[in-house]
C-alpha cells in the first residue's frame, strides 16, 4: 500500500460503468456519497435512493445529487423499490442504507433492526422480483463477526453479533446469503472495517470529533478506556470496494452468496488513533479525555483481507495517515469557511 496521489476516480473501470443503471441505497451516507461520486464520474446512470434530506451530505455540498437521478423514500418500502428497479432498469444495487451508529442502535435497537434487517430483505425481494438486476452488493461489517477469540477476521469466521448493531448485521449477512443460494439471487457480501473521511459529520465517530476538537484546540474525547482495537479504511477505498466487487460478480457468477473483507490490516487502539490524529492535526500537544463510559462495545476486531486481495485484486491505496491528512484538510476547510 503506497500514499495514494492521484484521483481515486482513475481506479475505476469506466469502461464497465459508463451508461450501466445503478441503484445506490443509503446514497447521502458516508461511503454512499463517496459512490455515487465515483459512478457519476465513470458515466453511469446513477439512482439515488434518499429518505432524509441532509444538508450536510457531500452529495448535497457538492451539487452531485442535482445531477443524478433522485427518489424519496424509505429503505422498507418494497413496494416502491420494485418500482424503480423496474421503472429505471436497474442494472446493479449497492445496498448501503442503515442505522449504522452503535450508541443508536444501543438505545433504539427495534429502529435500527427496522432499518439494517427488513431494509435489506426488501431490496433483496424487490431485485429477486427485478429481471433487469444482474449484480447486487450488500454491505454488511466486522460487527457481524462479533466477539472472537482469535483475531484477525477471517471470512469462515463465524458470525455472532450479539448487541443490537451487531446483530442486525449479522442478520443482514445471513439473509443476503440465503437470498443468493435459496434464490440464485447474484448477491455478494461487502464487510469493511470502520470507514472515515470527508464527508463524516457524525462528531461522536471517534475520527471526525478528534479531528473538529483538534482544528478548535480543544482536547479530543474519548468515550471507551482507549484500549479497543479497530481497523480503519478510508472512505474512497470503501467504495472502490464496492465497484470492485461489483465489477468481478458481473465476470463470475459463481462469486453469488460470497462475502469478502476489505481492510488496510493495520489494526490501532482507538488511544493510538486519537495521537495520529492529533499529529495529523499539528496539535500533539492536546491531550485526550478519557471518559470510560461506553458499553457494549466489542473490545477487538480487525480483519484479513487476503481473499479480496487474491480474488477480486483489490488492495486499499491509502495509509491511515495519508486519509488522515486528506480528512483533516477537508474538516479544516468546513469548519473555518465563513457561510455565505
Amino acid at each position: 500500500m503506497v500514499e495514494w496521489q492521484g484521483a481515486v476516480e482513475d481506479l475505476v473501470n469506466q469502461r464497465f460503468w459508463d451508461g450501466r443503471a445503478v441503484l445506490v441505497t443509503g446514497a447521502t451516507g458516508l461511503v454512499g456519497s463517496a459512490l455515487v461520486r465515483l459512478l457519476h464520474s465513470a458515466g453511469a446512470a446513477v439512482v439515488a435512493l434518499v429518505r432524509d434530506w441532509i444538508p450536510q451530505s457531500e452529495l448535497v455540498r457538492g451539487r452531485l445529487l442535482e445531477q443524478v437521478r433522485v427518489v424519496r423514500g424509505d429503505v422498507t418500502d418494497q413496494p416502491l423499490l420494485e418500482r424503480v428497479m423496474g421503472e429505471y432498469e436497474v442494472d446493479t444495487v449497492f445496498h448501503l442504507a442503515a442505522q449504522t451508529i452503535v450508541s443508536v442502535a444501543n438505545r433504539n435497537p427495534v429502529g435500527t433492526l427496522e432499518a439494517n434487517v427488513r431494509g435489506t430483505w426488501c431490496v433483496l425481494e424487490a431485485a429477486r422480483r427485478s429481471p433487469a438486476v444482474k449484480q447486487i452488493i450488500v454491505a454488511s461489517s466486522d460487527k457481524a463477526y462479533g466477539i472472537q477469540a482469535q483475531l484477525p477476521y477471517s471470512e469462515s469466521t463465524p458470525l455472532e453479533g450479539r448487541f443490537p448493531y451487531d446483530v442486525s448485521k449479522s442478520c443482514v449477512d445471513l439473509i443476503a446469503q440465503m437470498y443468493a443460494r435459496s434464490f440464485a439471487l447474484p448477491v455478494c457480501i461487502t464487510r469493511c472495517g470502520n470507514f472515515y473521511g470527508p464527508g463524516d459529520l457524525n462528531w461522536n465517530r471517534i475520527v471526525p470529533g478528534s479531528l473538529r476538537s483538534a482544528i478548535r484546540g480543544e482536547p479530543p474525547v474519548i468515550r471507551s478506556d482507549g484500549s479497543s482495537v479497530r481497523d480503519y479504511l478510508y472512505v474512497d477505498d470503501g467504495a472502490a470496494a464496492y465497484l470492485r466487487t461489483a465489477e468481478c460478480l458481473a465476470r463470475d457468477r459463481s462469486l453469488a452468496g460470497e462475502a469478502f473483507n476489505f481492510s488496510n490490516e493495520t489494526p490501532i487502539t482507538v488511544r493510538a488513533l486519537v495521537d495520529k490524529i492529533l499529529v495529523a492535526a499539528g496539535r500533539p500537544d492536546l491531550v485526550p479525555d478519557i471518559r470510560n463510559e461506553v458499553s457494549n462495545e466489542i473490545p477487538a476486531q480487525y480483519l484479513d483481507s487476503s481473499k479480496a486481495r487474491a480474488r477480486l485484486a483489490w488492495s486499499p491505496q491509502f495509509t491511515l495517515e495519508a486519509g488522515l491528512a486528506r480528512a483533516h484538510a477537508w474538516y479544516r476547510k468546513i469548519l473555518t469557511e465563513v457561510p455565505s
